[in-house]
């Protein structure tokens, strides 16, 4: 008995880091970096980051997240964990007008940050590409979102001119986390959590450093 449950043990933690860590949190997660970070951007009025927040909380999280009963009622999807490729589809397209609406709201408060928009902007886009590559193929959408926030970290850092060694320290830390925790559920190969990573830090580090 002993023995199952010390069994247990790995695949619990690897699930409560997927839960943790979940692609609808990494938006907040960001936002949350970018208002603490001992840089000039996160001393913006409180009030307007208690706006964002919700705006984020709101549309980023809670809607998508409220759909889910929904596709599980009507057996779009067979888990509450939407381990098929197929089933995630209509899942991210909703997931994806919901960023994207985000974005587009955002975009009309001229008081904010220009990188805090870029941001806000990029997981619209990677929403979207992530949507476009599952009718194909099964990226990790847990890595994508490590690597948005691994790149938001570095770029705030060399943006700001402001070493952010914790900061790096705890990202790196969580995407070794993620990466580990899909592949011991067997919910990912190495090429598709790999390729998750590199397409998150890509597109967000394209966004934070152009637009």
């Amino acid at each position: 008995m002993t023995y199952n449950r010390t069994q247990h043990i790995p695949d619990i933690l690897a699930k409560i880091v997927s839960i943790v860590f979940h692609p609808l949190l990494i938006p907040l997660y960001g936002l949350l970096v970018i208002f603490s970070a001992p840089t000039p951007i996160g001393y913006i009025p409180v009030n307007y980051k208690k706006v964002l927040l919700l705006l984020i909380i709101v549309n980023n999280l809670l809607l998508p997240l409220s759909l889910m009963p929904y596709f599980r009622y009507r057996n779009i999807i067979t888990s509450w964990a939407v381990e098929e490729r197929k089933e995630r589809i209509l899942p991210l397209i909703m997931t994806s007008f919901f960023y994207s609406v985000t974005a587009v709201i955002t975009y009309r408060f001229q008081i904010l940050p220009h990188f805090i928009k870029s941001f806000i902007l990029s997981a619209a886009f990677l929403a979207i590409c992530v949507t476009v590559i599952t009718f194909w193929w099964k990226i990790s959408i847990h890595s994508t979102g490590v690597g948005a926030l691994t790149a938001l970290v570095i770029i705030l850092s060399l943006e700001m001119y402001t070493p952010l060694t914790w900061y790096l320290f705890a990202v790196v830390l969580v995407s070794g986390l993620v990466l580990s925790s899909r592949l011991w559920l067997n919910d990912h190969n190495p090429v598709e959590v790999w390729s998750g990573l590199m397409l998150g830090f890509a597109g967000a580090a394209l966004f934070l450093m152009i637009f």
